[in-house]
């Protein structure tokens, strides 16, 4: 039978018990029906991943922390997925499945033609549920190491964000080379830009580009946001990722 997996922010130590995230408790107990005495599993987001203990003190639910198991699950391709910031639950729907294929990091990019427009009040309140999505994701698929989703922000600044020596591939129809190009060299870390609903500016792809992004294509047809990155993101994997 599969064992609940939770995230905790705390580190966490054998034989130690920790209190867990209000949520969490609520949907092991009020959603899943569990019992105290009931296995579940435990991570911190640090590595590995922990045996646990459901168990209840009045109102309070807490878990006793087990053993440690050093399994990991992160691909060998460490992919940053740069993000056109797309509509309400797309926007959603990309972090949640980029996590589970993999990205160690998503950078929100506040992109011309982003239909969703960002304010100070907004991005703060957008990065935790973003986040969160992130850490839900990891719960379910497995993931031991939960990618951090940054704040929205403006292009110049998440290439900023960007390590010098990893590769840089930008999706575009008019892509020279096909996607599987962008692995021909010895890299294992790579950034990957979608542009938003509406496609990257003409000036967006053009400062891309001259800041180290070549452009690649993916097949014969225009895809969504919410595809298109999904899309490489599996091509990738599979290519010179954990898919192989």
């Amino acid at each position: 039978m599969r064992v609940t997996r939770i995230f905790v922010e705390q580190k966490l130590i054998s034989g130690k018990g920790v209190g867990l995230p209000e949520q969490a408790g609520l949907h092991l107990t009020r959603v899943l029906r569990l019992d105290p005495g009931a296995a579940i599993t435990l991570f911190d987001g640090t590595g590995g991943e922990f045996a646990g203990t459901l168990e209840r003190d009045g109102k309070n639910w807490w878990a006793k922390v087990g053993s440690h198991d050093p399994v990991e699950r992160e691909s060998p391709l460490a992919i940053t997925l740069l993000q056109g910031v797309a509509r309400g639950e797309r926007m959603d729907l990309i972090i949640q499945k980029a996590t589970e294929l993999g990205v160690v990091r998503i950078l929100p990019v506040l992109a011309e033609r982003s239909v969703v427009k960002v304010d100070e009040r907004q991005r703060a309140r957008k990065h935790e549920h973003w986040q969160a999505i992130a850490i839900s994701a990891c719960e379910q698929c497995g993931r031991n190491r939960v990618p951090e989703v940054t704040l929205p922000m403006a292009l110049a600044d998440a290439i900023s964000a960007l390590p010098a020596d990893s590769g840089r591939c930008l999706l575009a129809v008019d892509g020279a080379e096909p996607l599987a190009s962008a692995l021909n060299g010895a890299a294992r870390s790579l950034a990957l830009f979608i542009g938003p609903e509406g496609g990257l500016g003409d000036n967006e792809q053009k400062f891309a580009r001259a800041n180290g992004f070549d452009a690649y294509r993916i097949g014969p047809r225009i895809l969504r946001t919410e595809t298109a990155g999904l899309a490489a993101l599996a091509a990738l994997q599979t290519l010179g990722g954990d898919f192989k």
